[in-house]
C-alpha cells in the first residue's frame, strides 16, 4: 500500500508500509521469550543471502557486550545473515558473563538458522546491569526462528519486540527504480529515551536489496547518520547500547542517488519518530539553524539548543523564554556573532538582530501552544546550514526515568 510520495529533484521515492520488513528477502519475527513480564521482548531478522553490513556504534566509554561482540563480527570475514535483539536487558556491565552470553545468543541462532555464528548480529536494549536470562532467550530464539515471516505483520512484530518505554513501533520504507528495476531501503528502530546520540540511536536496522559494497554502505550510513540520527535528542542522555547497523547484498557499484535518498529517508523518518515519542513529551521542536559559516558549525549550536533541558522545560510550560535559546547556542564556543543573529517562531520574526524583540510575549506564548513548534535560528556569517529534531521535557518524564528498574 503505497503511503506517501517524495521528490528530491529527479530522485523519486515511495513510502512504503512495513519498514525493513518491506525489503525482499528478509524476514522477522518477534515473540515473547519472558525477558519482560507480558510484552514482546526478542526479535530476529534473517537475510536469505548474504549480506554485508555497516554500522555505527555509540561513542560512549561504557559499551554493553552486544555491542562488542557485534563489532569484532563486523571486523571479521564481513558475512551476516541475522540479526537477534532482545529487550528488557541491556546485558551492559555484566562483565565475563555478559561477554558470554552474547557470544550465546549468536551460536544459538546460527545452529538454528545453520549460519555461522560470526554471520549473526546481537544487539540488547533494557536495564544496564542485569545479565540475560539465557534459559528464556534460547526458548524465544527457537519460537521466534520458527516463525520467521517476509511483510509487514512480521516486521511490525519485530519493532514491538526491540521497544523498551516506546508507546509505539518504528518502521519506516521507501522503494525506488533504477532503470526497470525496483528497489527498496527499509528499517525498524527503537527508542523514546536516553537519547543524544553522538552516533546514531538507540536501536535502528535498517536493510536494502541493492547490491554494494560494505565500504560504500559504510560511508552512506555515516553520513545518513551525521544528518538524522545524530542531530536529535530527547533527554541529553547517551546509551552504552547505542547501535546502527544497515545491510545490503555484496556488490561493487557504488550507490546510486536513489539510494542515498532513500537511506536519508528512512534514518530521518525514524529519527522523527523517536523524537515525537519521546519519554513524556508533549511537543516537537524544529530547530533550523541557518547562515552558518559551515555545516559543523551549523550542527553544533543546533545540538546545543536541543540539548538545553531549559529550552525544553520553557517548551513544555509555553514560555518565550527566547533567553534561553540563544543563551544555549553561545554555550558551545561555536563562533556566534553577538551582532548578526535573529530568531523566527513558526515562520514569524520573532526577535530582531541586536535582541529585538518582533513578536510580544502573547503572541509567543499563542504560538508555543501548538504541538510541533519550529525556530529558525539566523547567524548571519555564512551560507551553510542544519536542523536539529528535540521535544519538550515535561512532568512525566521525570516520572518514568523515577522508576523505571522498579
Amino acid at each position: 500500500m503505497l503511503a506517501q510520495l517524495s521528490q528530491d529533484d529527479d530522485v523519486r521515492l515511495v513510502a512504503v508500509r512495513g519498514g525493513i520488513g518491506a525489503v525482499p528477502g528478509v524476514r522477522s519475527a518477534g515473540v515473547h521469550a519472558g525477558i519482560k513480564l507480558r510484552k514482546r521482548d526478542l526479535a530476529v531478522i534473517a537475510f536469505d543471502q548474504p549480506q554485508v553490513c555497516a554500522s555505527v556504534i555509540t561513542t560512549n566509554e561504557i559499551k554493553a557486550a552486544p555491542v562488542l561482540v557485534s563489532a569484532e563480527h563486523i571486523a571479521g570475514d564481513g558475512v551476516f545473515r541475522a540479526i537477534v535483539c532482545n529487550s528488557g536487558c541491556a546485558n551492559a556491565c555484566t562483565g565475563e558473563r555478559g561477554d558470554r552470553d552474547a557470544r550465546a545468543t549468536a551460536r544459538q541462532a546460527a545452529a538454528l538458522l545453520k549460519v555461522s555464528a560470526t554471520s549473526i548480529i546481537v544487539a540488547s536494549t533494557g536495564v544496564i546491569g542485569v545479565p540475560l536470562p539465557m534459559d528464556r532467550v534460547q526458548r524465544g530464539l527457537e519460537r521466534a526462528i520458527e516463525q520467521l515471516e517476509s511483510g509487514v505483520k512480521s516486521s511490525n512484530d519485530a519493532a514491538e519486540a526491540i521497544m523498551t518505554t516506546d508507546r509505539v513501533p518504528k518502521l519506516a520504507a521507501y522503494e525506488f527504480y533504477i532503470g526497470e528495476k525496483k528497489y527498496v531501503v527499509g528499517g525498524i528502530a527503537k527508542g523514546s529515551g536516553m537519547i543524544a546520540p553522538n552516533m546514531a540511536t538507540m536501536l535502528a536496522f535498517v536493510a536494502t536489496n541493492l547490491p554494494m559494497s560494505a565500504d560504500a554502505l559504510q560511508s552512506e550510513l555515516r553520513e545518513a547518520a551525521d544528518a538524522t540520527f545524530n542531530m536529535i535528542s530527547v533527554d541529553g542522555c547517551m546509551s552504552t547500547n547505542d547501535a546502527l547497523y544497515a545491510f545490503a547484498p555484496a556488490g561493487e557499484a557504488s550507490p546510486p542517488a536513489p539510494f542515498v535518498r532513500a537511506l536519508h529517508q528512512v534514518c530521518s523518518d525514524l529519527a522523527l519518530a523517536m523524537v515525537a515519542d519521546g519519554e513524556g513529551a508533549t511537543k516537537t521542536l524544529t530547530v533550523h539553524v541557518r547562515g552558518a559559516k559551515d555545516v559543523a558549525q551549523a550542527r553544533t549550536i543546533g545540538r546545543a539548543v536541543i540539548n538545553s533541558n531549559l529550552v525544553r522545560t520553557a517548551l513544555y510550560g509555553e514560555d518565550p523564554n527566547w533567553g534561553r535559546i540563544i543563551a544555549a547556542a553561545g554555550s558551545v564556543n561555536a563562533g556566534l556573532d553577538p551582532a548578526t543573529w535573529w530568531l523566527q517562531l513558526n515562520g514569524k520574526t520573532w526577535v530582531q538582530p541586536g535582541a529585538i524583540e518582533a513578536l510580544s510575549e502573547a503572541e509567543a506564548h499563542s504560538e508555543l501552544e501548538l504541538t510541533d513548534i519550529v525556530v529558525d535560528l539566523h547567524l548571519g556569517i555564512g551560507e551553510a546550514r542544519a536542523t536539529a529534531w528535540g521535544c519538550d521535557l515535561s512532568k512525566d518524564y521525570v516520572r518514568i526515568n523515577a522508576s523505571y528498574r522498579t
